[in-house]
Order: structure tokens, then C-alpha cells, then sequence
């Protein structure tokens, strides 16, 4: 149990009148539906239920921490630097460890059916059970870690990797990986990874749409991945100069894909941490980001059953962010004989009157 000081600053002796409770959110915030959101990017109702989830978590925890009110110590920002830094960490982690199973459950094969259909009817690409990708989560050098977390765009980092559905919604998140890793080598190391392996991950193969052909379910990545039965990953460059079917593929790859940058533009975006470098402790650090990507999937649904667009989207006068999140470095890696078949399996489907979309043709000949 954390001492109480009992020499306090009159600043801190004054926080139920002029903290920021009080003066802010009391006074404003909650007469005003669309400033709250703006600020906490929830409204008010998804305020109160995640509150309502972590409410006996930091209750008894937080007052040892700081052995202030209730009410103070939960929306006052009136105390101290090393007790917010206790604050943080009770939070984020009762965060993640409450809302991770309600958000991000691991999908049953039940689900993953229901993915892929939604991947054909929005994205057009079939048997597709998620979009993979990974990105660069900037921090400060933890300590004693020698080069274990500076990456090959110099500066250091934590790796979250993530599978993102047709809604662009997380439903499988990796984080804390060392900065200098990369894609490939995270999700190999990955308990998924696992079960991929052994068979107990995908449903059976299935026939592809208006036709007999039957392909394995299967998550779309960019380069950085391995080609897999179960992966999905562009042909090269080189390779689709020569052939145009092969450019058809990648086009359509890329655009299944564009769920996965959707998502991670969409977290950076709302939630500001990711702007600058994160200077917390690595455990609540993982605990963060994994709170951030439930709290992503909360807007989510919001946004998904509402018609008015208000819930979740980027600012109007404000540019998606493109340097805060960086890709991480392609790699090459032996493919799987078995992936090369499934690939041209879908490039031939693709290419079809069963399969082929209107536009394809017209969108790739913007391709270089």
C-alpha cells in the first residue's frame, strides 16, 4: 500500500474545486453530447459502460495508489506525475483485461465463415477470413534493451500485429513484439500461428462463389508475409509486369487488404497516443495498445449499427495520419509449394465470368 504524503500542494488541495472534473467535464462536457465525444472519442453512453466494466477494478486499487475520492482520482488530473503513472497503468490494464474477451474473442469457424462472406459481398475477394498486417508503434528506449527495439526506420518501436474482418474491426492482436522484428517472424511465433499448423484454426475448404471449384480459407497479406495455403500474399512486381492476369490478382489482394490499413488509420486517428513516442513501461504499454484496439471495435459497432456517420470518423479539417504507424519491413522468406497452387487458383478465378468484377480492368491499367 502506496504512503499518502501528507505535505500536499495547495494545487492538489484545491482539485475538487478547480480540477479539471469540476472546471471541464462537469461544468461542459456533459451538457454538451458532441464536445464529450470529441474529447473522450466516446460518447457518453459508451463512457458509462466501460466504466462500468473496470469500476471495481480501480476502485480499491487506485485508492491504495493516491488515497483520494473516488470521484477525484477518477476524473481529476489534479495528483501527482508518479501516481498518474500508477493511474495509467490500473486502467489500461483493466481495460485490456476486461474488454478483450467481450471485443476481440477468439473467432469460432462459425465466425470465420460468416468473415469470409462478408469479404465477398463488400471486398470482393472470396474465402478470405481476414486482412494481416503489422505496424510500428513508436516508444522511448526502455531500459537495459540494448538495440532489441529499434527497427530499420531507426527509431524505436513495439510491434502490433494484427487481423483485421470486412469491417474493419480487430479480431486478433499480437502486440509487444521487439521493434527490430518483422511481420513474418512475429506471426509464426504467434499461439494462431499454432493452430494454424495443426489444423484447428480454418473451417473446410469451400467452393468459391457461382462455381464448383473448391479453396481454402485464407488471411491476405502484403509482402512481409510468407506464402502459405492458408496466406495470401501478392505476386511480384516483376511477375506482374509479365502477366496481366497476375496484376488482376494484386489488385484485387489490395483491395481486401484495404481493410487492415482502414483499421490502423482509424486507431491512430481517434487515439492520439500513437501521435508521439509512448514513454510508459513496456507491460502497460502492451496493455494500452490492446485496450485502444477494443475500444476500436467498440466504435465500431456503433458505427456499423447507426446510420448517422457522427459515431466514428476521421476529423473533417484534419489529414489521416501517415507517419505516427509505420509498416514493417517485407521479407522474403521459402514459400509453401501448396500456396503457389492456391494463388493461381484465385488469379484464375479472378480473371473468369464467375469471378471477375467490372472494374477490375479499368483500375488496373492505373497500376505502373
Amino acid at each position: 500500500m502506496f504512503k499518502k504524503n501528507q505535505n500536499v500542494h495547495d494545487m492538489f488541495q484545491t482539485r475538487k474545486s478547480e480540477g479539471f472534473f469540476s472546471v471541464l467535464i462537469e461544468k461542459h462536457l456533459f451538457r454538451a453530447p458532441r464536445k464529450f465525444r470529441e474529447f473522450f472519442r466516446l460518447s457518453y453512453d459508451q463512457f458509462t459502460y466501460v466504466l462500468n466494466l473496470i469500476e471495481d477494478d480501480i476502485k480499491c486499487n487506485a485508492f491504495m495508489a493516491t488515497g483520494e475520492s473516488l470521484r477525484s482520482l477518477a476524473f481529476s488530473f489534479r495528483i501527482s506525475q508518479g501516481y498518474i503513472s500508477r493511474v495509467i497503468h490500473l486502467v489500461v490494464k483493466s481495460l485490456s483485461l476486461r474488454l478483450t474477451p467481450l471485443l476481440i474473442a477468439p473467432p469460432t469457424k462459425h465466425n470465420l465463415i460468416h468473415i469470409a462472406e462478408e469479404f465477398w459481398t463488400k471486398w470482393n475477394f472470396p474465402n478470405c477470413t481476414g486482412a494481416i498486417d503489422g505496424k510500428h508503434i513508436r516508444i522511448f528506449c526502455p531500459g537495459k534493451s540494448g538495440s532489441l527495439f529499434f527497427n530499420y526506420k531507426d527509431f524505436f518501436s513495439v510491434v502490433l500485429l494484427a487481423i483485421v474482418d470486412a469491417n474493419c474491426k480487430f479480431i486478433f492482436v499480437d502486440i509487444g513484439a521487439y521493434g527490430k522484428e518483422g511481420d513474418s517472424g512475429i506471426f509464426t511465433k504467434s499461439s494462431l500461428y499454432k493452430q494454424i499448423q495443426t489444423g484447428e484454426y480454418f473451417p473446410r475448404d469451400a467452393k468459391l462463389p457461382n462455381c464448383e471449384k473448391s479453396l481454402p480459407y485464407v488471411h491476405v497479406g502484403d509482402e512481409a508475409f510468407r506464402l502459405e495455403t492458408h496466406m495470401m500474399r501478392p505476386y511480384t512486381r516483376g511477375e506482374a509486369k509479365k502477366n496481366y492476369k497476375k496484376t488482376i490478382f494484386n489488385y484485387r489482394l489490395s483491395r481486401a487488404r484495404r481493410t487492415s490499413e482502414n483499421a490502423f488509420g482509424l486507431l491512430s486517428q481517434v487515439f492520439r497516443i500513437f501521435y508521439t513516442p509512448i514513454a510508459l513501461k513496456c507491460e502497460t504499454i502492451d496493455h494500452l495498445v490492446l485496450s485502444a484496439c477494443c475500444l476500436h471495435n467498440l466504435l465500431r459497432n456503433r458505427y456499423i449499427e447507426s446510420t448517422n456517420n457522427y459515431y466514428y470518423e476521421f476529423d473533417k479539417n484534419e489529414a489521416p495520419p501517415t507517419k505516427n504507424m509505420i509498416p514493417i519491413a517485407r521479407s522474403g522468406g521459402f514459400a509453401n509449394y501448396e500456396g503457389f497452387l492456391v494463388r493461381d487458383e484465385f488469379t484464375t478465378f479472378f480473371c473468369s465470368t464467375q469471378g471477375s468484377v467490372p472494374w477490375q480492368d479499368h483500375e488496373t491499367q492505373k497500376i505502373d
